[in-house]
């Protein structure tokens, strides 16, 4: 029986992933639940799982998770050390789908007990790449991709060289605003931006998937993951969202990983990896879909991804100060306090600020560096936002 924990159990990657290890519960063994503050879900699916604990990154939660879980053996507990607390509990496979920054932590505490880590939060790359994989390294830990752009280029390079590949391209579905006139973009409100043509997902990364940063945070996460120059990136926005990544040989030839938009792939692939089982997802219809399309994305409507090309080539810390200043720049959107158009301005005004303060944080890439410029970048987006509104 397989150990596994869900940290970011009630998002919509956490909910895919119960779906499918309810699927076949006598396999496994449900260490620990983790989640926001959608408590009733948590302390609802931690029962139904007869998970050890369940974990709310909420201190001020604690009596709603222990109230909801009361009669059961399940454990409450809450906060950030609760969550590195249960990261620390043996398991044998981790789903990291914590939204954010606040993924990394945990997710590097698995990694340093030698498990298993089925990465579906890209922040932990973006920010921290080369200490995650060194981390991984050192520990004898597995990390899978969960991401499905970032798990098609996984299958596609199994039996492959990796010195034979030429590039590689990941796919966008260009988000809610692909067809709209860019000079409107400017008054895109947030209902619009957080409904997605495509994918159901929570409203932060739909609006992700409007502006297109959670593509240039992909870029970040496609080059740390698999080693690959940025200059050998590429991004297509493809419509449709059935083709989710290709990969390109030296001889010419190019594999592409095809399937419904739906998580449970990924997830499915990373849960049973190295082997394939069944998978209630929807098969392609490649009929009945008639064509697949294929369009380079516009600059103008995506400033997003020259700017992650921008981090790509700075390196150091400046994935955390795009990760933060992006996370920052997107609650005032939600807030109501800056249009959709000045989130870009934000990011790259914070990215130009920090490279200017050279000396301000050590510049090795460790956590504490990580969290300190975190902080900071979050801090100079608010100030950027309060001198707008005064």
């Amino acid at each position: 029986m397989r150990r596994i924990s869900i940290f970011g159990a009630t998002g919509s990657i956490g909910q895919n992933t119960i779906d499918l290890i309810g699927r076949e519960a006598s396999s496994y063994e449900v260490v620990a639940l983790t989640g926001g503050s959608n408590i009733r879900q948590l302390a609802n699916d931690a029962k139904r799982l007869g998970a050890k604990v369940a974990v709310t990154a909420f201190n001020e939660k604690l009596d709603d998770l222990r109230e909801a879980l009361a009669g059961s053996p399940v454990e409450a507990a809450a906060g950030p050390a609760a969550l590195i607390e249960a990261a620390a509990r043996p398991a044998d496979w981790v789903m990291s789908a914590i939204v954010g920054s606040a993924g990394l932590a945990p997710g590097i505490e698995v990694l340093r007990q030698g498990g298993t880590l089925a990465l579906a939060n890209k922040e932990t790359l973006v920010c921290a790449g080369q200490l995650v994989l060194d981390t991984a390294a050192r520990h004898g830990a597995r990390l899978l991709p969960v991401d499905s752009e970032h798990s098609a280029v996984f299958q596609a390079l199994v039996g492959e060289d990796m010195n034979a590949v030429e590039r590689i391209i990941i796919t966008a579905s260009g988000g809610a605003f692909r067809d709209w006139p860019v000079e409107s973009l400017a008054s895109a409100t947030v209902e619009q931006a957080s409904s997605h043509p495509n994918w159901d997902m929570g409203q932060r990364i739909t609006i992700d998937s409007a502006s297109m940063f959670n593509k240039a945070l992909e870029l970040i996460e496609t080059k740390e993951f698999f080693g690959i120059d940025p200059s050998r990136i590429e991004v297509v926005v493809h419509p449709e969202s059935i083709v989710h990544a290709l990969v390109g040989f030296c001889d010419g030839a190019v594999m592409a990983h095809l399937g419904a938009p739906d998580m449970r792939h990924a997830i499915g692939y990373a849960l049973h990896w190295p082997e394939r089982q069944d998978l209630p997802v929807p098969r392609l219809d490649l009929a009945k879909l008639g064509q697949l399309r294929f369009r380079d994305p516009d600059p103008d409507r995506y400033p997003a991804l020259r700017l992650a090309r921008e981090v790509m080539e700075r390196g150091g810390l400046s994935g955390a100060v795009f990760n933060a200043a992006k996370e920052r720049a997107l609650d005032h959107f939600i807030g109501r306090r800056i249009g959709f158009l000045d989130m870009t301005d934000a990011v790259a005004a914070v990215l130009d600020r920090f490279e200017g303060a050279d000396g301000l944080i050590d510049a090795s890439l460790t956590l504490d560096n990580v969290r300190k410029t975190d902080h900071l970048a979050r801090q100079w987006v608010d100030d950027a936002v309060l001198r707008r509104a005064g």
